[in-house]
């Protein structure tokens, strides 16, 4: 995975400073002076500097998808989606994979499969967002949420999951991208 086989010929953005505008407890706001040099062009950005994230295709020996419903505060609406979360800092994305499945679920499971990774939003964003299939999860203890987490966790057949992605149902950019990792891999 990872190979490339694109020669990208235009010409990059050269940052000559960049400093902090704004720090969240989830993201700096950076602003980016950048230039093309064969252009003598400059130009200022804002740049969301974030921490890398996941997603988990977790999936039960039954093949049933393990699925969070939670309230998204960015469209005021409930999401279905794969676990998930933020990689702590000085923790690996396969650690992280595996924490966050359990804190939001209570579900392990017993392999651990890397699908890769997608830029979270290129055009504003300096993180990725990895995928990790993990199998034959059960669960093994109570859910561990966080103090702004509400979280209902729903085991659903992979197949109606994958019609829910299909016909729109589904909406989450990075679980639809991580859907896309899982069916193009050779583990779906």
């Amino acid at each position: 995975m990872g190979k490339k086989t694109f020669n990208y010929t235009i010409e990059p953005w050269v940052t000559t400073n960049e400093r902090v505008e704004y720090t969240t407890n989830i993201f700096k706001v950076l602003k980016r002076d950048m230039k093309i040099e064969s252009e003598n062009h400059s130009a200022t950005f804002s740049i969301l500097d974030a921490p890398d994230w996941i997603n988990v295709i977790a999936l039960t020996s039954e093949d049933e998808i393990i699925l969070v419903e939670q309230y998204r505060y960015g469209i005021e609406k409930p999401t279905l989606e794969l676990p998930g979360g933020v990689c702590d800092p000085g923790e690996n994305p396969q650690d992280s994979s595996e924490r966050e499945l359990l804190e939001e679920t209570g579900y392990a499971g017993n392999e651990c499969i890397y699908l890769g990774n997608v830029s979270s939003n290129p055009a504003m964003q300096t993180n990725y967002t990895h995928t990790y299939l993990i199998r034959n999860c059960k669960k093994v203890q109570e859910q561990q949420l966080d103090g702004n987490e509400r979280i209902n966790v729903h085991l659903i057949p992979l197949v109606q999951f994958l019609e829910m992605v299909g016909n729109g149902e589904v909406k989450h950019s990075l679980v639809v991208a991580a859907v896309a990792k899982f069916l193009l891999s050779p583990f779906s």
